[in-house]
């Protein structure tokens, strides 16, 4: 039986966590820019470019060509004058899960936009194997994982503390990442690897308005016994393990990523497992001026009334897909003839998360940054001798 949480805790819920199913200064938000090379000869077998993960891999909220992955195969394209194919298994909500798990790849076909944990990061190497005639064609395999086995929710919660936070970023960020990196490695033994993180979803540049102090009020769950937490000390809780949040899960992913290189290297491999530091700035955090992450498009009192009539007043997001995913979320979630209130109450909020889920996503310079993060990267193997048989070597433009 689904136990329901107050009525305005999930309006409050499905206002930003759905949304998490979910960076430096230097960084500029602009996709890698492509060296004006020659074309090579067309007659070169396409190059095969694999994407799993959840929703920043997938890129909710973006139209096709402004996602992170696309920027990337359209830069490779015009790098190297071979063609890219994608294979996009990532989707909004995955989990990890495990190699061995029955129903990690059971799942009948969903848009991606649509969150749910199956198939898993897991399932997905497993439809890719099917998806692929021959596993070594693989030649780039990008990655994310892990937000969604911790529950983002957690990360909007003021009575966490960071202890707790380092405590699951390490459990699900570590372990669980070593093998599934491993498994791709095996599984894909021609493909390189670029691991993607995360980024501070609330910083101390995020607006401190009435909206959000009334937004993390509702978010915060503590225990029956536990003191009341004024305003400033909410903020700051939730701006600290955020924080926590970014710095572990960054530093476990990257580890994980290092470890699978180094075990490559010492079996003589060509594959290479590396991290894509995406370096999010505090100003580019949610609600912040220089946000890089998808937010509302209402006016402060609309965001108000949204939060003081409980959902009757809808908010509506700034993200690309917004129509389109309010279209396949209304056509999942239909009523149906003998549906009871409660079951009415759990559809009507599912229904709002799932309009609402590309809040805190990378918005288009977000997605940007991603790409040129893992442009760098693509550029220093590139220089190391990847793929050089069939390019004319010149030096790609810094982006």
């Amino acid at each position: 039986m689904t136990v329901l949480a107050p009525l305005a805790k999930r309006f409050a819920l499905a206002v930003i966590a759905a949304a998490l199913v979910l960076f430096s200064p230097a960084a500029r938000g602009q996709a890698p820019q492509p060296a004006n090379n020659s074309k090579t000869d067309k007659t070169e077998r396409p190059l095969n470019l694999l994407v799993l993960g959840d929703s920043i891999s997938w890129g909710q909220g973006l139209k096709n060509e402004h996602k992170a992955w696309n920027l990337i195969k359209s830069w490779l394209e015009q790098t190297t004058g071979r063609e890219v194919r994608e294979t996009i298994e990532a989707h909004s909500g995955a989990v990890i899960g495990s190699a061995d798990d029955p129903n990690g790849e059971s799942s009948r076909q969903l848009d991606g936009e649509l969150s749910r944990a199956y198939p898993t990061i897991n399932g997905q190497i497993n439809n890719a194997l099917k998806a692929f005639g021959d596993p070594s064609q693989v030649d780039l395999v990008l990655v994310d994982g892990c937000i969604n086995d911790l529950d983002s929710r957690q990360l909007l919660n003021a009575a966490n503390t960071p202890d707790r936070i380092r405590e699951l970023a390490q459990a699900k960020c570590g372990p669980p990442m070593d093998a599934l990196l491993a498994r791709i490695t095996n599984a894909f033994p021609n493909a390189n690897v670029v691991v993607t993180g995360y980024y501070p979803i609330l910083s101390e540049k995020t607006a401190n308005d009435l909206f959000m102090r009334v937004l993390a009020k509702r978010f915060y769950t503590p225990e029956a016994t536990a003191p009341k937490m004024k305003d400033k000390t909410l903020r700051a809780r939730l701006i600290a393990i955020s924080h926590e949040w970014y710095q572990t899960s960054d530093q476990m992913l990257a580890a994980a990523a290092q470890k699978i290189d180094s075990q490559l290297t010492e079996k003589g491999s060509h594959q290479h497992v590396l991290f894509a530091d995406v370096a999010f700035a505090p100003e580019n955090s949610f609600a912040a001026r220089q946000s890089r992450l998808w937010g509302f498009d209402a006016s402060w009192l609309r965001k108000m009334l949204a939060l003081l009539t409980l959902g009757r007043v809808q908010l509506r997001t700034n993200d690309e897909q917004r129509n389109q995913r309010s279209k396949i979320c209304e056509e999942l979630l239909t009523k149906t003839k003998t549906e009871t209130p409660s079951e009415k109450a759990l559809r009507e909020d599912r229904l709002t998360r799932c309009r609402l889920a590309a809040v805190g996503h990378p918005n288009r310079k977000g997605a940007a940054m991603y790409a040129d993060a893992v442009g760098r990267l693509l550029r220093k193997m590139m220089d190391d001798g990847w793929l050089r048989e069939s390019m004319r070597v010149t030096t790609p433009v810094t982006p």
